[in-house]
């Protein structure tokens, strides 16, 4: 049966950034039928229990603290985050967990070890899936941007790929933005994979970018699991909107690392390659280093650059430097704008004066 359900309901809801797309006057009844839940779609959900994601992030960014009791707007999906959780799109509309505090609903399979036996997840008890005046399903696919041919003006692309989860690849995105965008240049940056959270966009928005997406902007509330020629064509999209909204030059950061499913497939794609003007590799240790710009190189990719966390460490950084042929690159250098990421500079200008 459907639920119709009241202003007041709806305004009580905290509802997550996964979500935000959505336009708010389509929230307005849920289908509480044991409909099959599907990757995306919008589930009013009832907190059970409060683990360890005690705050949930909301459309604002704004990081709300969860009680039991409080009633949820979030996305189902999958996740994948090795330091994390691993989770699924449940079978059903029975119990699940919240998997990531930028609102997801998903079964978790697997939990890091570092997390303790009080660290257990935040419980959720859905109610129903949102539906529209003819009972269909409300997804976030059908608020994505559009799959439109690649404009004639065509910025030049950087994109970072990294090691694995937390190798600094954020980081290096905001680095690279901070760099370009003291140089006076408009510089538009998007997430291409990963969990719904708005964290990156505002850190790539806070260091200068003029415009960021991700891809929560066509339609998946993660990548993980999702269609490889989805995930690319989300890459050109997105490419596509920040050009439309006139950046001179575009960062793209693929999430986790270069074993990872998507990012693995987004290397090896040559529609992928084709839409990146440069690459960057950023890792977290020498051996990473070694072996990731190796896979990249595999490919035909040219590193251009290696930043990330080993670039923190002197010592760490001296010792992969002997070991792989590429332009070592610190945070304070790409802040800087120095070289020898001036090249990518450069290009910009170029393709800004065009």
């Amino acid at each position: 049966m459907t639920m119709i359900l009241n202003n007041a309901r709806l305004k009580m809801a905290k509802r997550a950034f996964s979500t935000r797309r959505v336009p708010q006057v389509k929230l307005r009844a849920v289908s509480t039928i044991d409909l099959v839940p599907r990757a995306g779609d919008v589930v009013l959900a009832k907190v059970t229990r409060v683990g360890r994601l005690e705050k949930l992030e909301l459309m604002t960014g704004r990081k709300a603290a969860l009680y039991v009791g409080d009633e949820v707007i979030v996305a189902y999906g999958n996740r994948y985050a090795p330091d994390a959780y691993e989770a699924e799109v449940p079978a059903n509309l029975g119990p699940c967990q919240l998997a990531a505090a930028g609102g997801i609903a998903g079964r978790i399979l697997n939990v890091n070890a570092v997390f303790g036996a009080s660290d257990e997840p935040t419980e959720l008890e859905p109610i129903g899936i949102f539906v529209d005046a003819h009972d269909t399903r409300i997804n976030l696919r059908d608020f994505g941007l559009r799959n439109v041919p690649m404009s004639a003006r065509r910025a030049p692309v950087i994109a970072i790929a990294g090691a694995s989860m937390n190798s600094g690849k954020t980081t290096t995105v905001a680095g690279i933005v901070r760099g370009l965008a003291q140089q006076g240049l408009k510089v538009g940056a998007a997430k291409v994979t990963g969990t719904a959270a708005g964290n990156d966009l505002w850190k790539f928005f806070d260091a200068g970018a003029v415009e960021g997406l991700d891809f929560t902007d066509v339609g998946m509330a993660t990548s993980y699991l999702e269609s490889i020629d989805d995930v690319v064509r989300g890459a050109h999209v997105l490419v596509h909107e920040l050009n439309t909204r006139g950046a001179d030059v575009i960062v793209l950061e693929l999430a986790d690392g270069v074993h990872q499913r998507e990012t693995r497939a987004l290397i090896e794609s040559p529609a992928m390659r084709g839409l990146v003007s440069h690459w960057v590799f950023a890792a977290d240790s020498a051996g990473s280093v070694v072996h990731g710009v190796n896979i990249m190189r595999s490919n035909g990719i040219e590193v251009r650059a290696v930043s990330g966390l080993v670039t923190a460490s002197p010592l760490a950084m001296r010792e992969a430097m002997h070991l792989v042929d590429a332009p070592f690159v610190p945070l304070p250098a790409l802040e800087s704008g120095a070289m020898p990421m001036s090249w990518l500079a450069s290009t910009a200008k170029e393709a800004a004066i065009a």
